[in-house]
């Protein structure tokens, strides 16, 4: 059975006479969302109440020796892809951002004693997304937008905020 012939080494190559085309821009706002965990200590308690009156507000989540979770982290970034890249950012500098701005503050912390930006508050899953939002917002660069800080207390229990600005009616 006869063989193939051998190509040539001088056999010429194809030449390009114009330049790639450039890819295509989509229109359209996206929403893209990177999930981080943590586990943290607190307390349910308002200094400004009796004990009774915290004990009956927040029942075991007032306990002076604390209580924790294994918290998620959900964060929504809304935006047009950027035509070069495709993306409204890169999801792994978005993982940095968010341990930046709170993992790395939170994780196998006391909310209420070892996390500068949330002493004096009351680190409820509501009050803590707004304080989360404060601290990734700043870091986002466009054409990214921070549209939703969720957190998950327990996998039932979770908050969301869509920032200072969004119409909660």
């Amino acid at each position: 059975m006869p063989r193939p012939a051998a190509k040539s080494k001088s056999a010429a190559k194809p030449v390009r006479t114009s330049r790639a085309a450039a890819p295509r821009v989509l229109a359209g706002t996206v929403f893209i969302t990177r999930q981080v965990h943590f586990n943290s200590a607190h307390r349910l308690y308002n200094p400004t109440r009796s004990l009774a009156w915290n004990q009956k507000q927040y029942g075991l989540c007032t306990n002076p020796h604390w209580h924790g979770h294994n918290y998620v982290l959900e964060v929504t970034l809304k935006g047009r892809p950027d035509p070069v890249t495709g993306y409204i950012m890169d999801l792994g500098e978005l993982k940095r951002v968010l341990h930046r701005a709170v993992v790395d503050k939170c994780d196998h912390r006391n909310l209420n004693d070892e996390v500068d930006f949330l002493r004096g508050i009351i680190p409820s899953t509501e009050n803590l997304v707004i304080a989360f939002w404060h601290e990734i917002a700043p870091l986002i660069p466009p054409p990214g937008k921070l549209h939703r800080v969720r957190l998950y207390e327990t996998p039932r229990n979770f908050a969301d905020f869509y920032g200072p600005d969004a119409d909660g009616s």
